[in-house]
């Protein structure tokens, strides 16, 4: 796979959680959760992006999220789960996606916010169409997604190196 074909993140927000009384990182997902993340999948299945790895939270919402959405797909990719999502800024995600072999062409981000959030404001350098405005208008929220694209190896994607080509979120 050449560095020189264009490579694409997508940035992925877990669905809407419930508040019983466990702790945060075992919080699962509400009913309403489990219908976006569902939706979310079917958006991201019409993507037509092949992904060849996803990066999941260890939380359970994000892997909840993670497991209603790809069945959607028509093809599963290779599934991380990554503890050091849980939590992260911008910059500990940015330094996690480096460490993404070249191999990957096409990647998906399963985490929380404000870290994705922040992640995809950070990378966009530039968007598509009204991407950026939908995004700047209704910011992350529960079972939202960005896809990004980037040229170069992934130990390369820093701020400003990507473009925001699409931006979803489900209605309220």
């Amino acid at each position: 796979m050449s560095v020189a074909e264009p490579r694409r993140i997508v940035l992925f927000r877990h669905a809407k959680a419930d508040w019983p009384q466990v702790t945060d990182h075992e919080r699962p997902l509400a009913e309403r959760g489990r219908t976006d993340a569902a939706v979310a999948g079917r958006k991201l299945a019409d993507t037509g992006i092949p992904f060849d790895l996803a990066l999941c939270s260890t939380a359970i919402r994000t892997r909840e999220t993670w497991k209603l959405a790809v069945h959607e797909f028509p093809h599963r990719p290779k599934t991380v789960y990554e503890e050091r999502i849980y939590e992260a800024s911008p910059g500990e995600l940015i330094a996690l996606l480096n460490e993404t072999t070249d191999d990957v062409q096409n990647a998906v981000l399963i985490g929380h916010n404000p870290g994705v959030q922040g992640l995809a404001e950070i990378l966009a350098g530039s968007s598509e169409g009204d991407a950026g405005e939908r995004m700047n208008r209704r910011g992350f929220p529960a079972a939202a997604f960005a896809v990004l694209s980037f040229e170069g190896p992934w130990k390369g994607l820093e701020p400003g190196v990507a473009t925001l080509l699409d931006y979803w979120a489900p209605t309220e």
